[in-house]
C-alpha cells in the first residue's frame, strides 16, 4: 500500500491520508502528519478503527444479538413420528415386493 524503506525515509504515500508525498519532505503536504504523528505503520493501523488484543467476540455478539435463541420445545416429537412413518413405509414396501 504504502512504501517505507526505513523509518528515517519519508514514505511514497502518507499513510494518515493517502496523498502523495514528495521524495525527502518532512511533512506530508496535505495533513501535515510527519514521522512523530502518523508515518510509523502503528498509526496506520490505529486509523482503521481495528479491535485491540483484548476484544472479546462472545461478549461482541451477545450483547449485538442477545442470548442465542432455545429450540422450541416440543418439536422433537414431530421428527421422531415422521421417522416411523417413513419407516413404516419402508417395511410395508419390501413386505409388499416379497409377496
Amino acid at each position: 500500500m504504502f512504501a517505507i524503506n526505513s523509518p528515517a525515509m519519508t514514505p511514497d504515500t502518507c499513510p494518515n491520508c493517502g496523498a502523495d508525498v514528495p521524495r525527502n519532505a518532512k511533512v506530508c503536504p496535505e495533513c501535515g502528519a510527519d514521522e512523530k504523528t502518523g508515518w510509523s505503520d502503528e498509526a496506520h493501523a490505529s486509523s482503521l478503527g481495528l479491535p485491540d488484543e483484548s476484544f472479546d467476540y462472545n461478549e461482541f455478539a451477545e450483547r449485538e444479538f442477545g442470548k442465542k435463541k432455545a429450540l422450541p420445545y416440543g418439536v422433537k416429537w414431530f421428527w421422531w413420528i415422521v421417522a416411523m412413518v417413513l419407516v413404516a413405509i419402508f417395511i410395508f414396501g419390501i413386505f409388499k415386493w416379497i409377496q
